[in-house]
């Protein structure tokens, strides 16, 4: 079994993932031994995406540009509650084909993480019916590890 001190945090720029990073700071600023990925996975381009112009290289940048900010700022709410910095790495990259759950658990598995921490996203039933569930989907095809679903 992974160890669960060894953590995927999958961000985005809701609130919620906000949440997630303040709970898993309020426990792991406490921890030794803690490792916290903060992964940030972002679909491919819209089909029209290279109709203005634009190229894939142009997407990818605008992409790790917003993972920057996120990232920045999730590691300065870690360090508040007294993660050391040494602790946290971080992580963008596109889904490539993959949903963004898949790809999260594709991580998780290469690199041995024990537990993937996510936000709920406030998404009604009828669109949870349609599309999924991220957290949904981690909870159903997660093996052997630990989910956080924070609200």
């Amino acid at each position: 079994m992974s160890d669960w001190k060894r953590m995927i945090i999958a961000i985005d720029d809701s609130q919620r993932s906000i949440n997630a990073i303040e709970y898993v700071g309020s426990i792991a600023g406490h921890l030794a031994d803690i490792h916290l990925c903060l992964l940030h996975i972002y679909p491919e381009p819209p089909p029209d995406y290279s109709r203005s112009g634009a190229t894939l290289d142009d997407y990818k940048s605008e992409q790790e540009e917003r993972a920057k900010m996120l990232f920045a700022q999730a590691k300065k709410i870690l360090q508040q509650h007294g993660v050391v910095p040494h602790a946290i790495s971080s992580r963008c990259q596109m889904a490539g084909g993959l949903s963004i759950s898949a790809a999260i658990l594709e991580l998780q598995t290469e690199e041995n993480y024990g537990t993937i921490v996510v936000g709920k996203r406030g998404i009604s039933k009828a669109e949870e019916f349609l599309f999924g569930s991220i957290s949904n989907a981690l909870i159903h095809n997660g093996r052997d590890i630990a989910v956080w679903v924070i609200g």
